[in-house]
């Protein structure tokens, strides 16, 4: 692996021409092969986790399983309800609904307790995960209806609406990042380089990397499900990462042109940069993908999309670093040869001195490395204090699995969907109590779940089936004595004739070996009522009821089950996956750097970048004090997924500064210098490119705290923090400190090398240094 980077360089840097047409290439069929095979979406059954997951696979086989469903309300534009034309407009939207071939049934209007707006619900075709497709013709009827009856306001809610809003909110709200985040990586690169192509090269292979992962996730999704996360992070991950690496590689490049000062070529000078940036790219993207795939221990079809996206685009922006990257350089470097003396003889005559020389460390990295050159115990005490600080907050850390209830409101759907709750509280969840037994014993099921029906309905956290059934018979008078709304096709359990949509169903398949029992609960997924509801019916009604019988199989699912359930699968998987990445991140610095003492070194500081990233997440977005000033609705806690994620990238990401820190003090150390001259050295020589990469990282990360979505506000916010935490704080305080305590023992158990030739000094044409 040592020599690999200059191989490939070298044969990149003779043939320019055909790398540079190779690489574009292998974008274009990546993106063909992606668009030809499509995109194998993750289904319902892939997200099966927990109790929850076994209630809707025994649900599925009875076909039995949750259906897509949206809810049509209408309501006056002002005053009372007329309920001759809110009738009017019910029989309207049932014989539109009827008519398309998305809707499977639509049930009889019903009328809320005040009188104030009529539902009507309609039942998609095909697996819940589908009903945000299927959506959209019913979402166009329904804005005909409200267009016909204008003094009426019609409007459509439900999850495969909401789905659809979201959908389309994350859409916009990436086109947004984008805008934020490519122009701030524009001018950064500008104020590196100085020059509009050397600024242009990073961001050229970091989108070419993007649209080549995105068409490789396309085919690998079809061995791993996508679950509809792949290609965010693709994006997210892939701009970071592929500006990162360019950066590394040209800086080392223009540091080679200088102390070379015309004596060398530009394929010699790629040569040299390849010896040593392009080592360091190879082992921090395996370093990256290794910690990544530890996402796949978790067993989940999230995580798993994550991980896939985010090793694909890594793997890709690594390979355009030693591929088509060399033959670029080359080719700018020749051009740039032709100009030299053309610009050598103008800076002559405005009385310029040339350029080249030894890098400079500039004024801010010199005051910020100060105090570890100088005080390092201080430094170092300090320094871990202050990030422990920091951590703190995380140890009061609450996890929520995000449902409809937290999406933002800027979404039409879920403004809908308040007025829809506020109406018809009974809406808010509904638990399912699935069961398997034999079919003898369905008769008796059947009385245990009605029986489990009415406890629950006398317990004040369920919601109640009202004493009397006026309000829906005045809905049915309102249409037609003809009861117009017939469901399409064969008679449905929720007929014209239902006394409310809150009361207790049990529903049995063809075979009478599994039923279902739905229990409405009006109150919001989130809220502690609705949770000590699951709560109460898996730990008391159950038992009492249904789970008295011998032989029969009993789970719950729902939106809280659901939630809760997830929440449960990943703190039992979090040791698992934490356990593995801390392993991994130890034996990929030590093989990196022959360095036991490295490889715990690279463990602590990445626990603490992480530690500390966590608090201040928790610090942020658990409370409500930042509300107003980030532009988000506080949960009370952290979204479930975020922190196993962001441990995992922040461990992946932390490891790309350390290993291209840690590769010039080595570097430095191999070209004879003392222990403490190789660690000032290293430091001064990478602080301010890790630095600008810190930058690009951070503009990235966060653009995403302008989004809509708390969850990937969070995770925004936690990586843009983590990644200037580990740049400032780790690279340039606590690292060095570190080192210059431990002098030679830090190498341990490798032994001083003997001195070989210098990086800095140029070598002989197509030989570069050898750097180790």
């Amino acid at each position: 692996m040592r020599h690999l980077p200059v191989r490939m360089a070298r044969w990149s840097a003779r043939h320019a021409g055909r790398a540079i047409a190779g690489w574009f290439a292998f974008v274009v069929l990546c993106l063909v092969a992606g668009i030809a095979l499509g995109t194998n979406e993750a289904t319902t059954k892939d997200f099966w986790v927990g109790e929850a997951g076994r209630a809707e696979a025994t649900a599925t086989e009875g076909g039995l399983e949750r259906s897509p469903t949206e809810r049509i309300m209408i309501r006056a534009r002002s005053g009372e309800l007329d309920m001759a034309a809110a009738g009017a407009a019910a029989q309207d939207v049932t014989e539109r609904m009827r008519d398309l071939p998305e809707v499977e049934s639509v049930a009889a209007p019903v009328r809320s307790k005040d009188g104030e707006v009529l539902l009507v619900s309609v039942v998609l075709n095909g697996p819940e995960l589908k009903g945000k497709k299927n959506v959209v013709p019913l979402l166009e009827q329904t804005a005909a209806v409200g267009a016909d009856h204008p003094h009426l306001v019609v409007e459509e809610t439900g999850s495969p609406a909401i789905s659809k809003g979201v959908n389309d909110q994350r859409d916009e709200d990436l086109a947004l990042s984008e805008r934020i985040s490519l122009p701030v990586t524009v001018v950064t690169l500008l104020i590196v380089f100085g020059s509009v192509i050397m600024a242009g090269v990073p961001l050229l292979l970091a989108l070419s990397s993007i649209a080549a992962a995105i068409g490789l996730s396309m085919v690998a999704s079809h061995v791993m499900p996508d679950a509809g996360v792949g290609t965010n992070l693709i994006l997210l991950i892939g701009l970071a990462v592929g500006v990162d690496y360019t950066l590394f590689y040209l800086k080392r490049e223009r540091e080679e042109r200088a102390r070379a000062d015309g004596r060398l070529g530009p394929e010699a000078l790629v040569e040299l940069a390849a010896a040593t940036a392009g080592r360091a790219i190879v082992i921090s993207g395996l370093a990256v993908i290794v910690s990544t795939a530890t996402l796949y221990l978790a067993t989940d079809v999230i995580f798993s999309s994550l991980a896939t996206g985010t090793i694909l685009v890594v793997a890709v922006a690594v390979a355009s670093s030693l591929t088509v990257l060399p033959a670029l350089l080359v080719v700018i470097g020749r051009r740039a040869d032709r100009l030299a003396p053309r610009r050598a003889a103008r800076r002559a005559r405005r009385g310029k001195p040339a350029r080249g020389g030894k890098p400079e460390t500039g004024r801010v990295f010199g005051a910020l490395l100060r105090p570890a050159r100088t005080r390092p115990a201080l430094t170092l005490c300090l320094s871990v204090l202050v990030m422990l600080g920091l951590t703190v907050p995380a140890l009061g850390l609450k996890l929520i699995d995000p449902g409809k209830d937290t999406f933002s409101r800027d979404i039409p759907a879920m403004r809908v969907y308040d007025r829809l709750t506020e109406s018809f509280p009974e809406l808010f969840v509904t638990h399912e109590v699935v069961t398997r037994s034999t079919p003898e014993q369905a008769a008796q099921v059947k009385r245990a779940l009605e029986d489990l029906g009415r406890r629950a309905q006398a317990d004040p956290l369920f919601a109640r089936a009202p004493k009397e059934a006026e309000s829906t018979k005045d809905a049915q008078d309102a249409t037609s004595p003809e009861n117009p709304t017939n469901p399409k096709g064969p008679q449905s359990p929720t007929n014209p004739r239902t006394p409310a949509i809150s009361e207790p169903t049990v529903r049995t398949s063809a075979d009478g070996r599994i039923s279902v029992l739905e229990l409405s609960v009006p109150h919001p997924a989130p809220s502690s009522e609705a949770i000590e509801s699951l709560t109460r019916l898996r730990q008391d009604h159950i038992p009492a009821t249904v789970g008295r019988l011998p032989g029969v199989e009993t789970a719950v699912s729902g939106d809280v089950a659901r939630g809760r359930d997830y929440v449960s699968h990943e703190s039992d998987k979090l040791p698992l996956v934490l356990g593995f990445l801390l392993l991994m991140t130890f034996l990929m610095t030590v093989w990196a750097f022959r360095s036991v003492v490295l490889g715990a070194i690279g463990v602590v500081l990445n626990l603490l970048s992480a530690g500390a990233s966590l608090g201040l997440l928790v610090l942020v977005f658990q409370g409500t004090w930042a509300e107003g000033l980030l532009a988000f609705d506080s949960l009370g806690a952290i979204a479930s997924r975020v922190p196993l994620f962001l441990v995992v990238i922040l461990f992946g990401l932390s490891m790309d500064y350390q290993v291209f820190v840690v590769s010039r003090i080595q570097e430095a150390r191999q070209n004879g210098m003392s222990a403490r001259e190789a660690v000032l050295e290293g430091i001064n020589r990478s602080a301010k490119v890790v630095t600008s990469a810190a930058i690009v990282m951070v503009t990235v990360f966060g653009a995403f705290v302008a989004l809509h979505l708390t969850e990937m506000k969070q995770m925004g916010f936690c990586l843009a923090v983590a990644v200037l935490l580990d740049a400032v704080v780790i690279r340039l305080m606590v690292l060095p400190s570190v080192l210059l305590l431990l002098g030679e023992r830090a190498w341990w158990p490798a032994r001083r090398p003997g001195r070989t030739v210098r990086a800095q000094e140029p070598a002989a044409a197509g030989s570069p240094a050898e750097v180790g």
